[in-house]
């Protein structure tokens, strides 16, 4: 790319940092009109709530606005690699994006789009793409190169339904194939594939596991959504709640950049907010299986006691375990439910029990929704806790970025 394509990317940038959720309206549109089948490759439901048109923008712009030095960037370009990976996406895929987002940036610049700023843009599009097609073919490369994983889609039977809360049910996932299943970190997902009557399409959704590694299974444990024609968001939750034991979905293998620290010996806190708690699970239980045994505060927010999944089982592990210590908060309380220690009314706060959560070198982990991870956060840095040692994930698209 020359200085001169450099400064018209730059000079850009504001026009279409002013117009980007027009730029990715425009985009969208064009391309799923020119290539339908890859409604079955997007979360529809990101696509009608506006988030995936959002990351998409983000990611567009930030780029640009990096064109100098688009190597800062490299971290946040293998969280989006990582999602890629787990949703097979292909090089042959970036030639279709590229030609349509070139074609929707012409729309948003108007009579300002010469021929010179086009190519300008083009050029560098390709090159963000070669960055991410090279880091995707690594991903895959080291994937494959794993005991018991494989790329793409494999089928697996759910063998057990168990019902975890009124709105949570636990699936139990075997490979139909029989063959071994790969290992993965606590906190990573997998991505499920399965079909939606309603909108006539296959749809992914990233579930993070809810256990530690078992060799014969995994396990995914998900919150039943509210979504209608048109809104297509918690279908795929909905259609695997209809789902019975002995049907089968697709999954990819485990991926995640969110994970606990492989060889940490250091103390543990946990911070989840509703369905928020299923990698935090899979963190527990890799901990209890871990000789270390790291000192681990769980603080968890829910809407009330009956919609608290994993309650009972959290109960009996605190009795067991000496290094676990728990704080909930509950939206709603009622005067006749006995809740136990450490049970708090309202939204989770974590100065009412900041004496627990301040440990020494500990890791801080965070997942929920967007509000919840930016409220969490930044309590977190109210109580002088450095920004290395907190660790979040986002329900859906990568939007946020707080470190």
């Amino acid at each position: 790319m020359t200085n001169k394509q450099k400064e018209l990317i730059t000079a850009t940038v504001p026009i279409l940092r002013a117009g980007g959720e027009t730029l990715t309206n425009y985009f969208y549109a064009r391309m799923l009109k020119a290539h339908p089948e890859l409604k079955n490759t997007f979360n529809m439901g990101n696509q009608a709530n506006g988030r995936q048109k959002s990351a998409l923008a983000n990611a567009v712009l930030a780029y640009a606005e990096n064109i100098e030095n688009p190597g800062v960037l490299i971290g946040a370009l293998k969280g989006i690699s990582t999602k890629h990976r787990s949703l097979n996406i292909q090089p042959e895929q970036y030639k279709i994006v590229g030609n349509h987002l070139i074609a929707s940036i012409a729309e948003v610049v108007g009579e300002a789009a010469t021929p010179e700023i086009l190519e300008a843009w083009t050029v560098a599009y390709y090159q963000l793409a070669d960055i991410m097609i090279n880091i995707e073919k690594e991903m895959y490369a080291e994937n494959a190169a794993k005991p018991g994983s494989w790329n793409g889609w494999r089928k697996f039977v759910i063998k057990k339904i168990v019902s975890e809360s009124d709105e949570v049910k636990s699936f139990y996932l075997y490979p139909e194939d029989g063959g071994a299943i790969a290992n993965f970190l606590a906190g990573q997902y997998v991505s499920v594939q399965v079909f939606v009557p309603e909108l006539q399409l296959l749809q992914p959704r990233q579930y993070s596991l809810s256990s530690g590694f078992n060799p014969e299974y995994y396990r995914i444990s998900v919150k039943r959504e509210t979504g209608i024609v048109p809104n297509p968001n918690g279908m795929v939750s909905q259609t695997l709640h209809t789902k019975s034991e002995g049907d089968t979905v697709m999954l990819s293998a485990p991926a995640g950049i969110f994970h606990m620290h492989k060889e940490a010996k250091s103390p543990l806190v946990l911070i989840s907010g509703g369905v928020g708690f299923t990698p935090m699970l899979s963190m527990l239980e890799t901990n209890k299986a871990n000789i270390e045994n790291s000192k681990t505060v769980w603080v968890h927010g829910c809407r009330s006691h009956s919609l608290h999944a994993f309650r009972e089982q959290l109960t009996t592990l605190k009795e067991e375990l000496h290094w676990l210590e728990t704080y909930t908060f509950y939206d709603t309380i009622h005067a006749h439910e006995n809740h136990g220690d450490n049970v708090l009314p309202g939204r989770v706060d974590l100065h009412k029990c900041k004496d627990a959560i301040l440990l020494n070198d500990a890791n801080y982990y965070i997942c929920g929704p967007e509000l919840f991870i930016k409220a969490q956060y930044q309590s977190l840095l109210n109580l002088n806790i450095n920004k290395d040692n907190i660790f979040y994930e986002e329900f859906g698209p990568q939007i946020i970025n707080l470190n």
